[in-house]
């Protein structure tokens, strides 16, 4: 088939333009997901809210205190182990994530 360079060129926003209405709907169905919504009530059953009254539940991790080994940040108030020391001014230690 030959082509004829000395056409006008159309793009797709000129042949979109040119659709009837029934088609630009049948487009629109067609482009959207057949994902189902899920309902925003069950998702939230799963969080706690602030201020929620805990003192039913029980820990289900054991909690040791601080070893030797160990100091806490005095910037984010974590406790890590003396390899992550980076600085130590009157009794105040920092952690190497905390001196940068």
């Amino acid at each position: 088939m030959a082509t004829d360079y000395d056409a006008p060129r159309r793009s797709e926003s000129d042949e979109i333009a040119e659709d009837s209405l029934e088609e630009l709907k049948a487009r629109r169905n067609e482009a959207q997901s057949a994902a189902v919504d899920v309902d925003e009530s069950e998702s939230a059953e799963n969080f706690e809210l602030p201020g929620a009254d805990l003192s039913g539940e029980e820990l289900t991790v054991k909690v040791l205190p601080k070893q030797a080994d160990e100091f806490t940040c005095s910037r984010c108030f974590l406790v890590h182990h003396r390899s992550r020391l980076a600085s130590q001014r009157d009794g105040q230690y920092v952690c190497r994530d905390c001196a940068f």
